[in-house]
This record gives structure tokens, sequence and C-alpha cells, in this order.
């Protein structure tokens, strides 16, 4: 999960950027902040992955702000303007969003801090193979879902349908983001838009894959950059 803050001194932007956060699964917001006092002691006392920071606030920008600390977490500048985008990105910025900020504009930047974020944690933090479940945000709740009875997730662009023993969990996020959180023993990405438990697969015929789901075989295509190592997976016989 990350950790992140929110940093704006309009109350409007800081609704909806709060909305943005709380509809993905992968953020957890700790604070909004009306100005860069506020964030500094959030950052001094708690673990902050990730700022969306303005930059036009009274008393301190968020450039100044940025430059006076010493280990910052990672930016994401949300602006009016667009005349800060160079040095924004100068000081290692993300990305630089410009208000109003569209929830397609906002996904691709946290897209891009998840992906920097998860190549910098070590190999053994990236999937925690030891639990056997996980939870996504869904109709407004956190939704508990168990490997083990997951058949396979469908990914509709900024979506993923997670298809389950006992029905199915829509939830906002990519292929992506719930790839890497997966087992790699037991899941396997078969097309750009299909992740398959190995585990349920009945047979591969050609270019698919076959499940039993509701009663009935489920088939599936197979991408040709993931059928071999679908098949030498299955060769392996090790689930």
């Amino acid at each position: 999960m990350i950790q992140c803050i929110i940093i704006d001194d309009e109350p409007l932007a800081l609704d909806i950027l709060e909305n943005y956060i709380q509809r993905l699964p992968n953020l957890n917001l700790i604070g909004r902040c009306e100005n860069a006092i506020q964030a500094n002691e959030i950052i001094q006392n708690h673990k902050v992955d990730l700022m969306f920071l303005d930059i036009q606030m009274p008393g301190l920008t968020g450039i100044e702000f940025l430059k006076a600390l010493k280990n910052p977490p990672l930016v994401i500048f949300t602006t009016a303007h667009a005349d800060f985008a160079v040095q924004g990105f100068e000081l290692d910025a993300i990305d630089y969003l410009l208000k109003p900020i569209s929830m397609e504009r906002f996904l691709r930047a946290v897209n891009k801090a998840t992906e920097k974020i998860h190549a910098q944690q070590p190999a053994s933090e990236k999937k925690e193979e030891d639990e056997d479940f996980f939870f996504v945000k869904a109709d407004k709740k956190l939704i508990r879902i168990n490997y083990e009875d997951i058949l396979y997730i469908e990914g509709l662009k900024d979506y993923v349908i997670i298809r389950l023993e006992t029905g199915r969990v829509i939830t906002l996020q990519t292929m992506k983001s719930l790839e890497d959180r997966l087992p790699e023993q037991t899941f396997r990405r078969v097309h750009r838009s299909y992740i398959v438990n190995i585990t349920k697969i009945t047979a591969v015929q050609g270019n698919a894959v076959e499940l039993m789901e509701n009663g009935k075989v489920k088939s599936m295509p197979i991408g040709k950059n993931y059928k071999d190592e679908l098949i030498e997976k299955i060769k392996e016989k090790k689930w």
C-alpha cells in the first residue's frame, strides 16, 4: 500500500484528489494539508511514499517546500499553471498534472509512481507469497480475495474483473499493478487482457487455455508473447 498525502490550499482540489485516491486500491491517504507546514509535520512523524503537491500556495510554495526536504517522498505536482513544468521535472517529479485533473490522467501518474516504488523495493518485499489472500477496493469497501478462489482476471481498460469460484469483483486498477501482487507460482499472464490461475486450467488447445466456470468451459486466448513461458510452466507441474 502506498502511503500518500495531498498538499493544496484549495478545498475543492483537496476533495477531488481525495476522491480519486479513495477509488484506487493501492493508495492510502494519511493526510490532506492546506499548506506546507501541515505537510511537514506529517512527513516528520509518518512514513510517506508519495505527495500530491500544489505549487502556488501562500507562505511556502510547493517547489520551495520540496527543496527544503532532506529525503523527500516521491512527488506528483498538481497545479493550474504550466509555467513551472520544467522546474518541476528538474526536481525529479514523477509527473506534472494540470488542473482540472481527470481521473484518467491521475491514474496514469499514479501508475508511474507505483512502478518506481515497486522497482525500489527489495525483491523479498515485492510479493508476499506467504500470504494466501489480499484486499481490493470495490463497491466502496475493502473486499478480501483468496488466491485459491480466483479463476482468472480480465482487464478492461482501467478496471479489472476478478472472476472467482463464487462470483466476480470489479476494481479500479491496472492489470500490471495486480499482476505484481499475485504469486508467480500460481498465476500467469496468458494474454494482454487475461491472467489465469494455472491450477484451474483444464486444457490447452492451440492458442487457447480452458477452465471451468459455472459448470461451463471457459476459453481464453493465449498471446504469442506468453505462450512459451506458459507451456514451460505447465510442463514443470510444480503447482
